[in-house]
């Protein structure tokens, strides 16, 4: 209850909200939680690991059985309606000829073998688990429509950073050493991905994967629009080394945009957003002497 009780305060959460025990890995543990129900949002899995923790079991099991569970749960509710599974524009963009096809688009898919070589193990998760989505929802015939995210800024929810927050607050407070990645990538707002999965599960002519991202860029390009602005941080200011993953790319966003998503938020936007939302929860200073 610790890690959900602050579920309870948001509003109308009295009134509608219901909670029920499931385990992820535990295969029939959603049945309950999905009888009855109209549509089924399947977001989490697990995106940053601890080194010493298995990647196997702390990664790629919980994002491929666990997408498989929750599936095959809603493949034995009779009044269930569509399907919502977030997947990640991971497992669409790593790939050797990223460049040479830009825009990518909802066709294309990343190589598991590209992401086993440069140690992509998220990528390879999401790739691999989106996959397997697809193969079971058309044998038990599940109307699915799936949401690739770019990697998702803005404010947090919860009375703690997700692990993907955890990245980006690492990264305003300089610690591991003041290192940055070497990943260029797409980002996205918080808000824009939750209109994108709405659209999907509202939209009666959603369909297939839905690329949701806004501006690609390098995290140097993130450190040098962040570092004149809040000046009081100690900001990361070295590069990590090359990991494989620098490719310059660019998303396409014709379909989502075609469903009624018509604008992105900017980069700015969300990381100023993100920093108030940290100095809300007392994870970073006040911002009294940061640029405006």
């Amino acid at each position: 209850m610790d890690k959900v009780g602050f579920l309870w305060e948001m509003d109308g959460a009295k009134e509608r909200l219901k909670l029920v025990r499931a385990e992820l890995l535990e295969e029939g543990s959603f049945d309950k939680g999905i009888d009855g129900v109209d549509g089924v949002f399947h977001t989490a899995s697990p995106v940053l690991v601890p080194y010493d923790q298995n990647i196997e079991e702390s990664m790629i099991n919980p994002s491929i059985k666990g997408t498989i569970n929750v599936l095959k749960s809603c493949s034995k509710a009779t009044s269930l309606g569509r399907v919502v599974l977030t997947s990640s524009c991971s497992s669409v963009r790593y790939r050797d000829d990223v460049h040479q096809i830009s825009p990518l688009n909802e066709s294309h898919w990343s190589d598991p073998q590209y992401c086993k070589n440069h140690n992509l193990w998220y990528a390879y998760a999401k790739t691999l688990a989106e996959q397997e989505a697809w193969k079971a929802a058309k044998e038990w015939k599940i109307d699915l429509v799936v949401v690739n995210p770019s990697f998702v800024v803005g404010p947090l929810l919860g009375p703690q950073p997700t692990s993907t927050l955890l990245m980006v607050l690492g990264i305003l407070t300089g610690i591991n050493g003041g290192v940055y990645p070497n990943t260029r990538i797409g980002f996205s707002h918080i808000d824009d991905v939750v209109t994108t999965h709405m659209l999907a599960m509202e939209k009666g002519e959603a369909s297939g994967r839905l690329i949701c991202s806004g501006p690609v860029a390098h995290w140097s390009e993130i450190v040098a629009m962040l570092k004149p602005k809040y000046p009081s941080l100690n900001i990361a200011n070295k590069c990590g080394e090359q990991i494989g993953d620098d490719k310059p790319h660019n998303m396409d966003t014709t379909k989502i945009r075609n469903l009624g998503q018509p604008t992105f938020k900017t980069i700015e936007q969300m990381f100023d957003d993100c920093l108030k939302s940290f100095q809300d929860k007392g994870f970073l200073p006040s911002c009294n002497n940061y640029l405006s």
